[in-house]
């Protein structure tokens, strides 16, 4: 199973990201878990400066933008 975080404080990139990754892992047919996680300090802790953040299992794959549906499908494989 995948597991998901989504880094941001709640904005509307923030969101959008969170959609399109629960798309995107529907659409491959992954079993995943997604997390957001909005606390400041653990979103530092993973040397993420600008969100919105996508983590596949634990590894940043993109931060401060929000990737296209098939960008994040080939990050989230």
């Amino acid at each position: 199973m995948k597991k998901f975080e989504i880094l941001g404080t709640g904005c509307p990139k923030c969101n959008m990201l969170q959609n399109l990754t629960e798309q995107a892992a529907k659409e491959l047919g992954l079993q995943y878990e997604l997390k957001k996680v909005s606390d400041i300090k653990e979103i530092m802790n993973y040397g993420v400066m600008i969100t919105p953040a996508l983590v596949v299992d634990g590894q940043v794959k993109v931060a401060g933008k929000v990737p296209s549906l098939d960008e994040i499908k080939k990050l989230i494989q």
